[in-house]
């Protein structure tokens, strides 16, 4: 009875924040950092990850997933970003006798060092800024066919001495069909509100509402996902493919039992860096994985950001049993 009457709250809340997704749309909000992805996995997929199962990461782009994590796992991740950014992440899931599934996560974005300086250009010392995200997530099935998930995330950014913090939300759905090797997902990410901000003004956390769909081919050790993000933007046309802006897509090919290759390519990034004439290879995404010893994962990725410069990222990932 407790988990039935759970799954329907579950049901009711998921139905509100849809209802709901288009209030919060908005173009500029704050805590950017939170659509970074901070699996080297996920980011050489493009981001089409929200449908994968298996992977403690997945707590940061659909808790739904946690509940297809076979065993108890840890991942820990780093990033090196534009510029002088560098980031960090952490990620663990287990199941906890017949009560479900729990996951912990953790991100961590450093900006660098920079200086202070008045109108006149005048300096005056330094300052750093950094944000902080903590993760709790929870996930479990309904009448053992769909997998449910929510996420509770605390969320800290500091600029020089001015400090904001947030409390935001993630809520996802996967269904899996075994007969087909296919997996649909649908997820609300970052539903929450500013505790605290940096001045006077409150600011928005950026909600992304997804569907993402993969597929394992039959006679090909290939998994080809594609992902739909931001469909809570009012100015989204489904019917309008031309407009169809925020979709990327991925394939994960695996070479052997301990090696996987992967390619991606995210289309908003395309269109949001693509600068003149010059296309090049920005969008496009590719990385690897490599399981040795039985216990051990590492995961590597690449992103082009075009004349921008180029994103890496590397993960690290132990399986206690």
């Amino acid at each position: 009875m407790k988990n039935t009457n759970f799954h329907l709250l579950f049901a009711a809340v998921l139905f509100l924040l849809i209802t709901c997704g288009n209030v919060y749309s908005q173009d500029n909000p704050a805590y950017d950092f939170l659509n970074v992805s901070p699996s080297a996995r996920a980011s050489a997929l493009a981001n089409a990850f929200e449908s994968y199962t298996g992977d403690p990461n997945i707590i940061f782009y659909n808790p739904a997933g946690l509940s297809t994590v076979a065993s108890k796992e840890l991942s820990a991740g780093f990033g090196k970003y534009l510029l002088d950014i560098n980031f960090g992440s952490a990620a663990f899931t287990y199941k906890y006798k017949n009560a479900g599934w729990f996951g912990l996560g953790v991100k961590y974005f450093n900006y660098g060092k920079f200086t202070y300086t008045d109108e006149n250009g005048n300096e005056y010392g330094t300052f750093h800024a950094n944000d902080l995200m903590f993760d709790v997530g929870y996930s479990n099935l309904i009448y053992g066919k769909i997998n449910y998930g929510i996420n509770a995330k605390f969320i800290y950014s500091q600029i020089a001495e001015y400090t904001s913090t947030a409390l935001g939300f993630d809520l996802g759905l996967m269904y899996i069909i075994p007969a087909s090797d296919m997996n649909i997902a649908f997820t609300i990410n970052n539903y929450g509100k500013q505790l605290s901000s940096y001045i006077s003004s409150k600011e928005r956390l950026p909600l992304d509402i997804r569907i993402g769909v993969s597929k394992k081919l039959e006679h090909l050790p290939l998994r080809l996902s594609v992902s739909l993000s931001n469909l809570n933007q009012d100015h989204i046309k489904f019917l309008d493919v031309k407009r169809l802006k925020y979709f990327s897509f991925g394939g994960e090919f695996e070479l052997s039992d301990h090696v996987a290759a992967r390619i991606g390519y995210d289309n908003q990034e395309r269109q949001d860096l693509t600068t003149g004439t010059s296309l090049g290879i920005v969008g496009f995404s590719a990385g690897i994985g490599i399981k040795f010893l039985e216990k051990y994962k590492f995961d590597y990725s690449l992103n082009s950001m075009g004349k921008t410069g180029s994103t890496h990222r590397f993960n690290v990932g132990y399986i206690f049993d």
